[in-house]
Order: C-alpha cells, then structure tokens, then sequence
C-alpha cells in the first residue's frame, strides 16, 4: 500500500516560483468520454447497419494494476504539474504508513 501527503514541497516551474514551494496533491482521474472524438465517430459509423461485430474486441488484459498519476498544485501561482508513481495494488492520499 502506498501513501501519500496532501501537501508536499515540489519545485514550481512557473514564472513567478521558480523555486521548491508547497503543493497540493490529488490523483489524476480521467475526463468522462465525450463520444464526439473521431475514432468515436468513425467506430459508431462502422457499426451501425448489417453484419455484426466489425472491429477485435481486446479480451487478453495482462496488467493487474494501473500506474498512480499524481496533479500537483502549487498554492502560490496555481501551476499544475504531474507526477507518475509506480505500480501499486492500493493507493491513500493523506493517511499515517501503519
């Protein structure tokens, strides 16, 4: 299990920082899908009609884990960063290691 300060010190690279300053931590989530992108519209018109499935459905998933993706934001100018973690099963923002 990995953990994770809410706030940590991380260098800004923005104009005004350029120096180590304090940041704000949260984890990345993913914007809902619009369905409006061009490989949306261009599966959707493959679909549509006769004749079944058109395209492979990916079935054999070999990864257990994602790898963490943290957003870092600095409280003085509001620049934010990104950060990749390793893989981890658990991950907790905030909590004491036990």
């Amino acid at each position: 299990m990995v953990s994770w300060p809410k706030n940590t010190m991380f260098f800004c690279q923005g104009d005004k920082c350029k120096s180590h300053k304090k940041h704000k931590v949260s984890q990345y989530k993913a914007a809902k899908k619009s369905g409006l992108g061009l490989g949306d519209r261009r599966y959707d018109r493959k679909q549509s009609g006769f004749g079944g499935q058109t395209k492979p459905i990916f079935h054999k998933k070999a990864k257990t884990t994602k790898k963490i993706l943290l957003k870092l934001q600095c409280t003085t100018c509001k620049r934010v960063s990104q950060k990749t973690l390793k893989r981890c099963k658990q991950f907790s923002l905030g909590q004491k290691k036990k």
